[in-house]
């Protein structure tokens, strides 16, 4: 049943989307974090489309085997945000430099609470193509009742 392989197609879209939930609310948690003199780097995570060529679905087809890429999302990297460091005056400070300064982190929590409800509205939305799918293939197999 090739309509069922849209389920793998939204399982990976879940499974990524749930790891950027998992890294955002890192992003939020390490917000005041400087360990060693060095703050938390806010981290982005990027998402790409695993390739679902119809050539390659043709082969398959032809040959009758089952192929392992059948499209969907990937997590195809973790970016650091060099960029999001503040400085902040502290000379007493053990992580302070030499002018007094100790680096922080420059997170914004409500950037990161939007980006939080893009991907769980995201995610909701491939729950609810999951969904609809598994309803497709209960209803087809009572077609034959």
């Amino acid at each position: 049943m090739a309509f069922l392989d849209s389920l793998d197609i939204s399982g990976s879209a879940l499974t990524a989307h749930k790891f950027r939930l998992e890294v955002i609310a890192q992003n939020i948690a390490n917000s005041e974090t400087t360990t060693n003199g060095r703050a938390y780097r806010r981290k982005l995570v990027v998402l790409s489309e695993i390739p679902n060529s119809f050539q390659k679905n043709l082969r398959d087809a032809a040959s009758r085997l089952k192929t392992e890429n059948k499209g969907g999302v990937e997590v195809s990297g973790i970016l650091e945000d060099e960029n999001a460091v503040r400085l902040e005056y502290d000379p007493d400070s053990p992580f302070a430099n030499e002018a007094g300064y100790v680096e922080k982190p420059d997170i914004n929590t409500v950037e990161e609470m939007i980006d939080m409800m893009s991907a769980s509205r995201a995610y909701e939305a491939n729950v609810t193509a999951f969904n609809a799918v598994k309803r497709m293939a209960q209803k087809a197999l009572e077609i034959g009742k």
